[in-house]
């Protein structure tokens, strides 16, 4: 537990057995330096069990504006005990730390740091900072959590990107519970795709909305991680939340955004999670007089995973984005899992 004035060390390297088995280690590790020669570091908090087991990653705000996945985890960790854990969760509090800092969701230099994975040790300042954050990071876990948000004047579903055709991923996919599960097989410059890459099974949680704070989204993606430390083994069942009233997650094999060639102002009209029918109408858009210059109608019946909050849209800004639900058979790894579903215990009051 976090106390105001205690002394965190801040290091070089990730030391997997610097905590004492079932203890809790909070600590800085250097990924490079400032204008000023300081330290730029990351806040990690390293989970020791009292027995050995999976290394488990956790990782939010890899952009720097996307706060829920750091409320997702203050929220697991409080709730962990590491006497009881079988195993070793490392959280990585903030992943992009100069991000954050200015508030913004790239690297300062004006780089993506989840199109540039895995890093370049003699590129430039991004590439140099991802290049460390993997080594130092990423290599030691055995699989990932990626927690991320929608970007700037968007809003998302609770959703999952994962690699349904991976049996490990598809099976992280589905105990996380959330609204929606795309199959997204990620590109290799983002940090999912680097540990894959590497072997280490990975998906993306995309919870809700950048700049905000979000305590639904928050409880639900916390409560969904740990039924995933359930089922990896670091938890018994006893300690899960009750998932059993959680709605069975819409599964989609594809999905892709709608956008207008239009510009003015545009108004969404389905909501986050809704189901839509093809030729329905999606959103409608003005100009600056009032007058509709043009409609958007879903091409093909889907649901919607994430959508535009800003009203202000450039001819060819993302307007809705459409996901297409998986027939049956079509993802047989979701349809075994859904064969074989039991619902996670409760944990004693």
């Amino acid at each position: 537990m976090s106390r105001p004035g205690r002394a965190i060390p801040l290091v070089e390297r990730l030391d997997l057995t610097g905590p004492a088995p079932g203890s809790r280690q909070d600590l800085w590790l250097r990924l490079g330096q400032d204008g000023l020669g300081q330290p730029v570091a990351v806040p990690v908090a390293l989970l020791r069990g009292r027995q050995a087991g999976p290394v488990v990653g956790l990782a939010a705000a890899l952009h720097g504006d996307e706060l829920n996945g750091i409320g997702v985890l203050h929220r697991l960790l409080a709730e962990l005990d590491p006497m009881r854990l079988r195993g070793t969760v490392v959280a990585l509090l903030v992943t992009n730390v100069p991000g954050f800092l200015a508030g913004t969701r790239r690297y300062p230099d004006g780089y993506d740091l989840n199109h540039i994975m895995p890093g370049d040790p003699e590129g430039k300042e991004s590439e140099r900072y991802a290049h460390h954050l993997v080594e130092r990071l990423i290599a030691p876990l055995d699989l990932l959590f990626d927690l991320h948000t929608a970007s700037l004047d968007r809003a998302n579903s609770l959703y999952v990107r994962a690699d349904l055709s991976r049996p490990e991923e598809a099976a992280l996919a589905w105990r996380q519970r959330p609204q929606i599960i795309l199959d997204s097989v990620a590109s290799p410059t983002t940090l999912r795709g680097t540990a894959a890459a590497a072997g280490k099974p990975s998906i993306t949680l995309e919870i809700g909305d950048p700049r905000a704070w979000q305590p639904d989204r928050i409880a639900a993606a916390s409560a969904g991680l740990r039924a995933n430390l359930i089922g990896l083994g670091l938890l018994e069942p006893s300690d899960a939340f009750d998932l059993a009233a959680a709605p069975e997650p819409i599964v989609c094999s594809r999905s892709s955004w709608l956008r207008l060639d239009a510009g003015g102002l545009v108004e969404v009209l389905p909501e986050l999670g809704a189901r839509v029918a093809a030729g329905e109408p999606l959103a409608r858009l003005t100009d600056v007089f009032g007058q509709t210059r043009a409609s958007l109608v879903a091409p093909e019946a889907g649901v919607v995973i994430g959508r535009a909050v800003s009203p202000f849209l450039r001819s060819g800004g993302r307007v809705l984005h459409l996901g297409i639900p998986a027939a049956a058979g079509e993802l047989p790894l979701i349809d075994a899992l859904r064969a074989a579903d039991r619902p996670v215990p409760a944990r004693p009051a």
